[in-house]
């Protein structure tokens, strides 16, 4: 019998040391194996609203469109995965718009956004903004999702190096986010999982505090209990100065599936 998919979830909020209050925002489903988390900005508390329509409404909309698909048992291939996640990112984008529409203290408000889905041997990742993906896996961390931001386009074009980047003055300043027009171009990959994984998501205020070589630290010393790991992490970016709201998401692979017919399954299922 092919195994299946076993996940174990751990988040954690916290407001930091210097804001006065938390704009960032998460959503679990553990029974469709979603987990999303949002960076919101805006005066007059508008960025926590942005983050929290974020959140709800991308959730819901998956939920929804996964339910509907089972029902008609669909199969749930690559592709397809990634158009629901963009679909629903065009949703949540669309209900902050019409929000701030409708309430003009909470023009401008926006948000950052960063969401998985887990799914039989895969995760589909999206994200715009700053938010991060992280993989554990084997000892090392890997840096799933890629900025949107004028330091990583600096960095990119190699006017800035890696190293530095940390301490850079402009690292905050976004390129992209959910809430600032009407279009808007999410990132959505695909990625093989294995067990033993652990992904991490998370806003600026954890990876702006903490280098990867103190994540990977961390990681591997609380590697055992997720939920002890969580609060790490946020104890270690306050630890470090807390500027900003700190928030993490970790999803533990603790069994994957795998398929029975072996590679050709795989490749068949990959390209749906």
């Amino acid at each position: 019998m092919t195994p299946t998919l076993v996940l174990q979830f751990a988040f954690k909020t916290d407001t930091g040391l210097v804001r006065s209050h938390n704009e960032d925002a998460i959503e679990i489903n553990a029974d469709y194996k979603i987990a999303v988390l949002a960076d919101g900005m805006g005066g007059y508390n508008a960025g926590e609203v942005a983050s929290g329509i974020a959140t709800n409404v991308f959730a819901a909309t998956l939920e929804q469109r996964l339910q509907q698909q089972q029902e008609n048992r669909r199969p749930l291939g690559s592709k397809f995965l990634q158009s629901l996640m963009s679909e629903s990112v065009a949703l949540a984008n669309a209900q902050i718009l019409e929000a701030a529409r409708l309430q003009p203290q909470f023009s401008g408000m926006g948000t950052t956004l960063v969401a998985a889905l887990l799914h039989h041997d895969r995760i589909v990742l999206t994200h715009i903004g700053d938010s991060r993906a992280y993989r554990f896996r084997q000892g090392a961390l890997l840096q799933l999702t890629h900025d949107h931001s004028q330091l990583q386009e600096q960095i990119d074009a190699g006017l800035v190096s890696p190293e530095w980047a940390r301490f850079a003055p402009n690292k905050n300043l976004i390129t992209r986010a959910l809430g600032v027009a009407s279009s808007i171009e999410a990132d959505t990959d695909v990625y093989p999982i294995e067990t033993d994984d652990i992904y991490l998501l998370c806003s600026d205020g954890l990876s702006d505090m903490l280098s990867n070589e103190q994540m990977i630290a961390l990681i591997k010393s609380n590697y055992s209990d997720l939920d002890l790991l969580c609060v790490a992490l946020i104890e270690a970016a306050n630890n470090n100065g807390g500027r900003d709201n700190i928030s993490a998401i970790l999803i533990k692979v603790q069994s994957s599936p795998v398929s029975k017919n072996g590679l050709l399954d795989r490749l068949a299922s990959w390209l749906r």
